[in-house]
C-alpha cells in the first residue's frame, strides 16, 4: 500500500484496520505524520476488511478549534472517549502508540497484562519488566537484532487460561540516547522519525522484524523473568531473585493484576513459580547479552 492510499484510508469513516497480535485496531487520522509512521513500521502487518470486528477504533486528530491552526495540537480518541489531555500536533504519531497501549492495557482483561518487554527463542520465553528509564527497551532492540524473536515492547500478555505469553509484536519506542545508539550498533534498523520534546524526551520508534510480525499467531512459554536496570559505568552482573521478592515486583508492574482478583494472583503466581526470576544490571549491551546467553543456554 502506497503512502497515498493508507493517508486515503486513514481519512475515511471506516479507517485503516489491521491485526496486531491477538487483536485487531482499527486507525483514523488525517495527520500526514501518521500516515508516514504506519507505512514504515507496520508495512508487514496485515490488513483486515474495514467491515470486520475490530478490537479497538482509535484516532488522532485535530480539534475543531484554534488550536488547530494556532499552536496546533492533537487528541486521541478511544471509541468514545478522550483519556489524555492534547498533545503538541508534532507528537501525534508517538501519542498513537501511548494510546494503543492504554486501550489494551485498560481493557484486555483476558490476560494478566505486565508493563515488560517479552523476547523468545528457542520457544521460551524471556520476560523483562522495569519501569521507564530501566533500560529494557534498549536491551529488547538489542536482543531482536540478534537472535531473539520479539513478542512485545511494553506489555507481556499472560494468557489466563494457558498461561502462555501472547505476542504482540509492535514497534519498541526507544528514547534519547538509545536512539541513535541503535540505530549505530545495527544499520538495517527501521525507525520512525525522531519526535522531540515530548515528556519522555526525544522519542523514535523501531520496526518490529518482519519474522517477529509473521509469528505473532504464535504463544510462547515463559521460562525467565529478568528485571533489566541499566546503571552507566557499573560493573554487569546477573543475581538470581527470590521468588516472593519477584512475585510482588511484578505484582507492582501489572496493569489488571488487582482487577483480575484472586484468578491474577494465580496466573501470576503460577507464572513466577514456572520461571527463573533474576536481576539484570548492566552498562555494556554486549556483556548484558553474555550473561542473557549463559541464562538462558543459548550461547553459540
Amino acid at each position: 500500500m502506497s503512502l497515498t492510499e493508507i493517508r486515503r484510508q486513514l481519512h475515511r469513516p471506516a479507517g485503516l484496520s489491521l491485526t496486531t497480535g491477538p487483536f485487531v485496531v482499527t486507525v483514523r487520522s488525517p495527520i500526514a505524520a501518521v500516515a508516514r509512521s504506519l507505512l514504515r513500521l507496520y508495512a508487514d502487518f496485515a490488513l483486515v476488511s474495514p467491515t470486520a470486528f475490530s478490537d479497538f477504533h482509535l484516532r488522532v486528530a485535530p480539534p475543531a478549534t484554534l488550536r488547530r491552526w494556532i499552536r496546533p495540537q492533537v487528541f486521541f480518541h478511544f471509541d468514545q472517549t478522550i483519556p489524555f489531555k492534547p498533545l503538541p500536533r508534532s507528537q501525534a504519531y508517538p501519542l498513537f502508540e501511548w494510546g494503543f497501549n492504554y486501550a489494551i492495557s485498560t481493557t484486555a482483561h483476558r490476560y494478566l497484562i505486565i508493563h515488560a518487554a517479552v523476547v523468545e527463542r528457542g520457544g521460551r520465553g524471556l520476560i523483562l519488566p522495569g519501569p521507564p528509564g530501566s533500560g529494557k527497551s534498549t536491551l529488547c532492540a538489542t536482543l531482536i537484532h540478534s537472535g531473539w524473536r520479539l513478542l512485545s515492547d511494553e506489555l507481556a500478555l499472560i494468557d489466563l487460561t494457558s498461561g502462555l505469553l501472547a505476542p504482540i509484536p509492535r514497534p519498541v519506542s526507544l528514547k534519547n540516547d538509545s536512539i541513535e545508539l541503535i540505530r549505530q550498533r545495527f544499520a538495517d534498523a527501521v525507525l520512525s522519525d525522531p519526535c522531540h520534546d515530548t515528556q519522555k524526551g526525544t522519542v523514535a520508534h523501531l520496526k518490529p522484524p518482519t519474522a517477529s510480525v509473521e509469528l505473532a499467531h504464535r504463544m510462547v512459554e515463559p521460562a525467565w523473568v529478568v528485571m533489566p536496570r541499566y546503571r552507566s559505568g557499573s560493573r554487569s552482573r546477573l543475581r538470581p531473585v527470590p521468588k516472593g521478592e519477584m512475585l510482588m515486583q511484578l505484582a507492582e508492574q501489572s496493569f489488571n493484576y488487582t482487577i483480575l482478583g484472586a484468578r491474577g494472583f494465580e496466573v501470576l503466581a503460577d507464572l513466577v513459580e514456572r520461571c527463573s526470576s533474576h536481576r539484570l544490571i548492566y552498562s555494556d549491551l554486549d556483556i548484558a547479552l553474555d550473561r542473557l546467553d549463559q541464562l538462558t543456554g543459548m550461547t553459540p
